[in-house]
């Protein structure tokens, strides 16, 4: 069984967030189930700098497409084949995969990612320029998501899956780039492309493609009401038949605290007393007092209305009464902002740091005592999978991935309603379990020993695919 994985990001080559982690983490488990499971992703200037480090990469193919000039090259991360689009007029640039350095949308976004589907559907059709032919090519969020609309002018072609992470993220451009893609006129329609007079990448994925995945059963269910579709839960309620929610899962090498070599003291569920060494380098770190019997709250995420971030900002002064906060994490303007000045108003009592710092985030792992994390929506979430390996039960609202991972009052605490009061309460709630030693790290073991691999998800897409070669010959 062939699969082309197609992904706008992928750890260890590109990452903005858990999209990249999922995306570096699926294709070596599918591997390991013996998938051919291959990764195609654009040539961004960072993605040619680490293949190029790692290995020289191999020119596969050159060709045309949308009158680009541009070549395939093939690299191994790991175990993993890797394409890289190496297209330089549309991909080697500063800035990131989607923004420029000052955050804002690159305005060709569209054509850039267009180019990654068309590529994506010409090596799952009888037209590719390889000796090799996906059977399946497997479509990541709407980046990726015009692959199933290219194939579907195909007599021959691949089977198509299109994953959801968030269906907020929607690819939504001027109705103007379905000609400039070549799209025949017959897609821009309710029935396919058209979204509110635009088109949308991801509504004509949803629509075109074999199979939809959500990365947690509870996410998709929630995204066939109106209250969670972004306007397209009409769509995904007519093909529920074709939708699935398969739970992502962690890289539990890389986030392992019996082996992390990013924290202050390695430790497991046998030897939970090494946590505490966590704590005070998480504490010295961020500059709080060193206590080891005030109980210390942790968050890193990205800053988001969808995240919470006003739900933790309006509990944080209850939080200081309790206890410690450290927050890591950027996003929105105004929810930075909000952070910053709670902060302010809390010294010795909260600190918060505006960025991304890997080591730091696993010592906000290990070193807190409660992880929060108040979504709004969460189509998955990986970080709740991560305290729990830790040993640092998550408060989590009762939404999508969250609902999925976290067991109330045996592994982690949930709360149901959207607001600083709820949080607090369950902040409360926790806290009461805390003071119980015996009790809370039954609680901590009990996170630590749930099995969140990708082994099942692995196993789930694996059925998936051969389950879709088998529907007739392509």
């Amino acid at each position: 069984m062939s699969v082309l994985f197609v992904a706008p990001e992928c750890t260890p080559l590109t990452k903005t967030g858990g999209l990249g982690d999922v995306c570096g983490a699926l294709p070596p488990a599918l591997r390991g189930l013996g998938v051919d499971a291959r990764v195609l992703i654009p040539g961004y200037r960072d993605v040619l700098e680490k293949i190029s480090a790692r290995d020289p990469g191999q020119e596969v193919a050159r060709f045309a497409l949308l009158g680009f000039e541009l070549r395939l090259l093939a690299a191994s991360v790991g175990s993993v084949p890797f394409l890289v689009i190496d297209c330089p007029q549309l991909y080697q640039r500063g800035g990131g995969p989607y923004q420029n350095g000052q955050g804002e949308d690159w305005p060709d976004n569209g054509l850039r990612f267009g180019l990654l589907s068309k590529v994506a559907a010409l090596l799952g059709s009888d037209g590719s320029p390889l000796a090799w032919r996906a059977d399946v090519v497997h479509c990541n969020d709407w980046p990726a998501a015009l692959a199933p609309v290219f194939l579907s002018q195909q007599a021959q072609r691949a089977r198509t899956v299109v994953t959801i992470h968030n269906l907020a993220f929607q690819g939504n451009f001027d109705a103007s780039l379905t000609a400039r893609l070549g799209i025949a006129p017959e897609h821009f329609s309710i029935r396919g492309l058209e979204f509110y007079g635009r088109m949308s990448f991801l509504k004509g994925g949803i629509a075109y493609c074999d199979a939809v995945t959500t990365v947690s059963p509870t996410y998709a269910q929630e995204i066939q009401t109106p209250s969670f579709g972004c306007g397209m839960d009409g769509l995904l309620r007519s093909r529920r038949e074709a939708l699935a929610g398969i739970l992502n899962g962690i890289d539990t090498a890389a986030w392992n605290p019996a082996a992390d070599p990013l924290i202050a003291e390695r430790y497991d569920a046998s030897s939970l007393e090494s946590k505490k060494a966590n704590k005070r380098a998480l504490q010295q770190r961020m500059g709080l007092p060193v206590d080891a019997g005030i109980p210390l709250f942790g968050q890193v995420g990205r800053l988001t209305g969808q995240k919470g971030s006003d739900l933790l900002a309006g509990a944080v002064a209850e939080l200081a009464s309790m206890g410690q906060l450290v927050v890591l994490g950027s996003g929105e303007r105004e929810h930075e902002g909000a952070l910053r000045g709670v902060a302010a108003q809390h010294p010795g009592r909260v600190a918060v740091q505006i960025g991304f710092d890997e080591p730091l985030a696993h010592l906000i792992e290990a070193g807190a005592d409660l992880f929060l994390m108040p979504s709004r929506y969460e189509p998955c979430g990986l970080n709740q999978m991560y305290s729990q390996r830790y040993g640092t039960p998550p408060i989590v609202r009762a939404t999508g991935g969250l609902a999925d991972t976290v067991e109330d009052g045996v592994t982690g605490f949930v709360f149901e309603e959207a607001s600083s009061a709820a949080l607090a309460a369950a902040a409360r709630r926790a806290l009461a379990a805390y003071r119980e030693p015996a009790a809370w790290q039954a609680l901590q073991r009990a996170g630590m020993a749930r099995d969140f691999s990708w082994s099942a998800a692995a196993r789930r897409y694996a059925d998936l695919y051969l389950q879709l070669a088998t529907l007739e010959p392509v």
